[in-house]
């Protein structure tokens, strides 16, 4: 594997752990239209795609999709977006990469104000050339349209790789000829993400720092 030097992160099941607060707001959508709670391991989709697409997957009706996200943000942005925490060891591995001279940017579903907000107050955001990600509109979503805004805002990528933690995150990389790293301490399955074409999978922040700078394939 060649030593990368531009890294592009996924942010929900990456980075941080998210999935409280993403889970608690999707479930009083949920509630409002009555659909019956999905068991806990189904709630944990809802961490990383696109939420128009998870509610409608749930059953939340075409016309009822712009109310179901209404009611989400309602909660996430007073309560939701501050029920999550950095994953162990990510903080150091980010200011070593950054020290080292990568150059990091995010690339997320989340809405980009709100991911700002988050790694801000975990003090990471610094380390990032660029935070990238949804629009509140609806009018970027996916992985493939937030990495196209991402190259208008920063120009080509040099030697880039993905990492996440889904399918998502690899199938909207490869679409601009990016290759994916997963991480096995997310939200996806890795048995998904290596279908989907993973170079490799890493399962702690240590394996994940070889990989970039050039160390064994793991798939």
């Amino acid at each position: 594997m060649n030593h990368y030097k531009t890294v592009l992160f996924d942010l929900d099941g990456t980075l941080v752990d998210t999935g409280e607060g993403i889970m608690r707001c999707a479930e009083l959508a949920l509630c409002r239209f009555g659909i019956p709670l999905p068991s806990p391991s189904e709630m944990r989709t809802f961490v990383g795609p696109p939420l128009r697409d998870s509610f409608a997957r749930f059953g939340v009706k075409p016309e009822d999709l712009d109310e179901a996200l209404s009611i989400f943000r309602g909660r996430y942005n007073t309560t939701g977006k501050f029920e999550c925490f950095l994953y162990p060891g990510i903080a150091e591995m980010l200011k070593t990469l950054h020290d080292e001279g990568f150059r990091l940017l995010v690339a997320t579903s989340k809405p980009e104000v709100m991911a700002v907000e988050v790694l801000t107050r975990f003090g990471v955001a610094p380390y990032f050339e660029c935070i990238a990600g949804a629009a509140l509109d609806s009018s970027r979503t996916t992985k493939e349209q937030i990495i196209t805004y991402l190259l208008e805002e920063v120009g080509d990528f040099a030697d880039a790789v993905m990492v996440g933690d889904t399918t998502f995150d690899v199938l909207g990389a490869a679409a601009h000829q990016l290759p994916t790293i997963g991480v096995s301490w997310g939200y996806g399955i890795v048995e998904d993400m290596e279908r989907a074409g993973t170079v490799a999978i890493a399962h702690d922040t240590a394996e994940l720092m070889t990989l970039l700078r050039g160390g064994k394939e793991q798939v």
